[in-house]
């Protein structure tokens, strides 16, 4: 695959990721979270089962790579989604927007972590405009848009566990395209997902109403099944394939600008300067961390 068009997977990726993030508010309205999460999961495993198959002449998996999938989809599909959903029910999609501008820093730290890179000054800096840019976005909280979201903080909290949990996603993955198939990867995450869910699925749509919802949280939930699950982590692994971790890092700037966006035209969402401000700082922080050299990429250990 050209390297541009690696590029081009790995930004349409992220950029659905922002958009389903804040779609998702609505749909949180209609059903509760973890249900929301199963019915994502259940949806897109009918859509993946013939991606489950191994390929032709495909080695067995180690317990190593069982251990990487289950953490893949523990960290990137069950507590993302958890702390995603959860916080965008709490906060305004600027703000999980802001929030989420923080993710290439986040992969940079954790690369010097996980893959034993050497972070320079210029990596250092850039997460320190990513954590100004959240701490002043956190200090101006009492704006028009975000008066209506009492616990915001705690939703600003949850969305950057899901920063978090998005950063090991892409640090894990790139270890995983050494060994298999996007389409496989995505498949065998998705299934743990769905696992991880059912228990919490099965005992709220045993008391749960769906009569009460509506033709269009049915559309958009199949959107957020189809794009969650399926479309995005495909992209992101087949353009994963052939980018480095850190480069791939890069990508997720689509997601903050995404949803931030998203959040302003649909959803009548107001950024403040400040709030500009912010985002501006945490971007800036995405230049520093996208123009520092990295050293090569290892296996995750």
């Amino acid at each position: 695959m050209k390297t541009w068009l690696a590029y081009g997977c790995l930004g349409l990726s992220m950029a659905l990721v922002g958009s389903y993030v804040a779609v998702s508010k609505p749909l949180v309205a209609a059903f509760p979270v973890l249900l929301l999460a199963w019915l994502r999961f259940g949806a897109a495993t009918v859509l993946m089962a013939h991606w489950l198959k191994p390929e032709p002449g495909a080695r067995p998996l180690s317990a190593r790579l069982h251990k990487l999938l289950f953490l893949e989809s523990f960290l990137g599909n069950f507590l993302f989604s958890i702390c995603m959903l959860y916080g965008v029910s709490q906060t305004s999609a600027t703000s999980a927007g802001v929030i989420m501008s923080a993710i290439p820093a986040v992969v940079a730290l954790m690369s010097a972590v996980m893959l034993k890179e050497r972070l320079s000054a210029r990596a250092i800096a850039a997460i320190a405009c990513a954590f100004i840019g959240i701490g002043l976005y956190a200090n101006n909280r009492h704006t028009s848009t975000d008066m209506a979201y009492p616990n915001a903080v705690w939703g600003n909290l949850l969305v950057f566990c899901a920063v978090c949990c998005e950063a090991a996603y892409a640090v894990i993955g790139k270890h995983l395209t050494a060994h298999l198939s996007p389409k496989r990867i995505a498949a065998t995450i998705n299934v743990w997902g769905l696992a991880l869910t059912t228990p919490f699925g099965i005992y709220l749509a045993w008391q749960f109403d769906f009569s009460a919802i509506t033709l269009g949280s049915w559309s958009l939930l199949a959107f957020y099944a189809t794009a969650a699950s399926v479309v995005t982590v495909w992209l992101w692994m087949t353009g994963l394939k052939h980018v480095h971790a850190h480069q791939a890092g890069v990508f997720t700037v689509f997601l903050p600008i995404s949803a931030a966006t998203i959040g302003v035209v649909f959803f009548g969402e107001v950024m403040t300067p400040i709030q500009v401000l912010a985002f501006a700082i945490a971007l800036f922080g995405v230049v520093l961390a996208t123009t520092t050299r990295h050293t090569t990429t290892q296996s995750v250990t």
